[in-house]
C-alpha cells in the first residue's frame, strides 16, 4: 500500500491560505503511508511530466486533522516518488489539530 487511504475530497474545515501562506508553513519528511488522498484520480500527463512543480510549490501540501495527514495538493509528486522507490516525502503540513487544542478559529489567520 502507498498512501494510507484514499478519499475523494476534504473532510476538514477549508483553512483559507494562499499559496504565499504555504510558504511560511516549513516542510517535513512524512512517510508516504501517513499520508490519506483526497483526490481518488489524477491526470497520467502530470505524473509524467517532469516540470509538473515548474509554475507551483516545489513542495506537496497536507492537512493535519483529527490525528490524521491529508494530502490537499502534490498528488503526483507523492506517486512519482513511490514509483522511484522512496518511502519518504518533504511536505508542508498545516497542523489544523494545534488550532483546535488552543481553542483558536479553525481558519488561521495570515502570517
Amino acid at each position: 500500500m502507498i498512501f494510507k487511504a484514499v478519499r475523494d475530497g476534504r473532510p476538514y474545515p477549508d483553512h483559507g491560505l494562499s499559496a504565499r501562506d504555504w510558504a511560511n508553513v516549513a516542510p517535513r519528511t512524512v512517510r508516504l503511508d501517513e499520508l490519506t488522498t483526497t483526490k481518488r484520480e489524477l491526470a497520467l500527463d502530470h505524473l509524467l511530466d517532469e516540470d509538473s512543480t515548474f509554475y507551483g510549490d516545489l513542495f506537496p501540501h497536507a492537512v493535519h486533522w483529527h490525528d490524521e495527514i491529508y494530502l490537499e495538493d502534490g498528488l503526483h509528486r507523492a506517486l512519482r516518488a513511490a514509483l522511484q522507490g522512496r518511502t519518504t516525502l518533504h511536505v508542508r503540513i498545516l497542523d489544523l489539530d494545534a488550532f483546535r487544542r488552543v481553542g483558536a478559529p479553525v481558519t488561521p489567520a495570515a502570517p
